[in-house]
């Protein structure tokens, strides 16, 4: 089946997520390229604007929005949300695409292992308070990065447990954040079945970005650098995202995990509904965010 590369975005407005490198600033490039109105959201003011001027310098009539959020943090997630809220009346696209490798054991100021705050409390929570929004457009589309370590992870109830310094591993951690990902966007869709509003997820392949350099862990180093000879661009890996927010192919295709622009398998463990259900009472309990 050939696959369809998707249409003009003219009239549309797309949210980006870690827009200020790797596949998140491609994404954001080809979708402004296309004719969309992009949100490009970035923790860090200096890489956002850089990542702007480059986008501009090759497209100089696109329209681009930047927004700084540390997204590692309930409370800027929400005010992110209001300030959108109040400067757009709809959103078409949303990527869920900022995400980070952990290195040693971090705890935020709202009390949260880092890598479970960036990767999978703040998806919860801005795909949560943009609904609204999403729903006033024709058809809504939630792309969420995920990543075949999923395989590795498994999520654990207690917030106690996952903060515990004796059982914390960078590998693991980032894993289960993964694996959360993806039940969350099978909880999601079922929850948004009889809406206008589809929600899916993707592996972007194994991917030369800041995500893999960021990492300062001895072990992290070791599995990164033989593995360097196989990665392959940003651009190549963000293209099953730009086909998820752009394709007609996937107009009312819903909860699924793609894989080079088709559905992949995934792990019987992120196709456990029950998990499903009972992480998003979890991710609840932890944002504060029904």
């Amino acid at each position: 089946m050939a696959i369809s590369i998707g249409s003009s975005l003219i009239g549309k407005t797309a949210l980006v997520t870690g827009a200020s490198s790797g596949i998140g600033l491609v994404t954001a490039r080809e979708l402004a390229r296309r004719g969309a109105r992009v949100i490009m959201v970035s923790r860090n003011a200096e890489k956002a604007e850089r990542a702007r001027t480059a986008i501009l310098f090759s497209s100089p009539h696109v329209q681009l929005d930047v927004r700084l959020c540390d997204l590692s943090l309930v409370a800027n997630v929400q005010q992110l949300v209001q300030d959108i809220s109040r400067d757009y009346s709809k959103l078409d696209i949303l990527i869920n695409n900022a995400g980070i490798m952990p290195g040693p054991l971090t705890i935020t100021s709202e009390g949260h292992e880092l890598s479970w705050a960036t990767n999978h409390l703040s998806v919860f929570a801005l795909t949560q308070l943009l609904l609204p929004l999403l729903s006033e457009a024709e058809t809504g589309r939630i792309v969420t990065v995920a990543s075949e370590a999923h395989w590795l992870g498994e999520i654990e109830l207690s917030q106690e447990a996952r903060n515990a310094p004796e059982k914390y591993s960078w590998l693991t951690a980032y894993a289960d954040s993964k694996l959360a990902n993806i039940l969350f966007t099978t909880e999601l869709a079922y929850r948004l079945e009889l809406t206008n509003i589809t929600a899916n997820c993707l592996h972007p392949g194994l991917v030369n970005t800041g995500l893999v350099h960021a990492g300062s862990s001895w072990g992290m180093k070791a599995l990164w650098w033989p593995a360097k000879p196989f990665m392959i661009s940003p651009e190549n890996g963000a293209k099953t995202s730009i086909y998820l927010a752009t394709s007609p192919d996937v107009t009312k295709v819903s909860g699924l995990y793609f894989k080079n622009s088709r559905p992949g398998r995934s792990s019987s463990r992120a196709q456990n509904r029950t998990d499903a259900a009972r992480l998003w009472r979890i991710s609840e309990e932890e944002t504060g965010i029904e």
